[in-house]
């Protein structure tokens, strides 16, 4: 064992009686409110406990038995009970004086060790049917095989790579792309557009009944001269809901007609945006 010399430390202690000369080969081992100290006080109690270690750290009875099983090359198959035993019970007698609560699960574990021990030394019996009567051990050896196959998957689990352990996630900035891209303009949009026009013109009662001849052609004419003074016109705004609903369904084919022969672009800035209506770009 390595050990290593102290430094002086102040200790909040009340003074002592010591008769010891004030330097003994120059060193002291403490200073007590400032001045050093050479010999410890005659009440100065340390407790038995105050340094303890430990070499083996358990997570329970069946970790504390398969370990002795393993450390002794026993066959878990074939424990030889009364040396398990024995081992077992001579940890178990270190660690009560010290952790009742933790003993208390400790000797349950030793009583069925005991159990099987005992059932062991008496003479095996046949049932009824004339069959041997089941290994006392065979209980136990399930939990044990049970709990090492659990115990080598945490130790699995636990090699694999975990964020902020093993690894972190990079951060990288990436600058935004200054190309605009418009959203694509599906079919149920213009069909909700289209919808909230028919209702705002059925807002507006006429009671003069005549006839009127009414062209694709022209309409599609007036759409494209009112595209060419604007760059973008709301798509609301190429409808008149006064004229009635006969003009707004003309003037709404003439608008499809064009979409369908790609004279014109049909975009909203954003999704469930207004949508709007331009001149599709010619190439050069």
């Amino acid at each position: 064992m390595t050990t290593t010399a102290l430094p002086p430390i102040d200790l909040p202690l009340v003074g002592a009686t010591d008769s010891t000369p004030d330097v003994v080969d120059g060193l002291a081992f403490a200073k007590l409110y400032g001045e050093p100290l050479f010999k410890l006080p005659n009440d100065l109690y340390i407790p038995p406990d105050a340094l303890e270690v430990f070499l083996e750290a358990f997570e329970g009875p069946l970790d504390l038995l398969l370990y002795l099983i393993r450390k002794q090359n026993f066959n878990i198959l074939d424990i030889p009970m009364a040396q398990v035993t024995l081992q077992y019970l001579k940890y178990v007698d270190q660690i009560r004086n010290h952790n009742l609560e933790l003993a208390a699960e400790y000797l349950l574990m030793a009583a069925m060790l005991i159990e099987i021990k005992s059932r062991m030394l008496l003479p095996s019996t046949k049932s009824a049917a004339g069959e041997e009567a089941e290994d006392p051990r065979a209980e136990l050896v399930r939990r044990l095989l049970e709990y090492e196959q659990m115990k080598l998957a945490a130790y699995d689990l636990n090699a694999v790579p975990q964020l902020g352990r093993d690894f972190l996630h990079a951060q990288v900035f990436v600058e935004q792309n200054t190309v605009l891209h418009w959203p694509q303009v599906e079919l149920a949009d213009i069909q909700t557009a289209w919808a909230d026009i028919l209702k705002r013109a059925t807002l507006v009662a006429h009671h003069k009944i005549s006839r009127e001849e009414l062209s694709v052609r022209e309409h599609m004419s007036g759409i494209l001269r009112k595209l060419q003074s604007a760059k973008f016109v709301e798509f609301s705004d190429l409808f008149d809901p006064s004229r009635g609903a006969p003009v707004l369904v003309v003037n709404f084919v003439a608008l499809l007609e064009l979409a369908k022969e790609t004279l014109i672009e049909i975009t909203q800035a954003e999704a469930f945006a207004p949508i709007y209506v331009r001149l599709a770009y010619s190439p050069a």
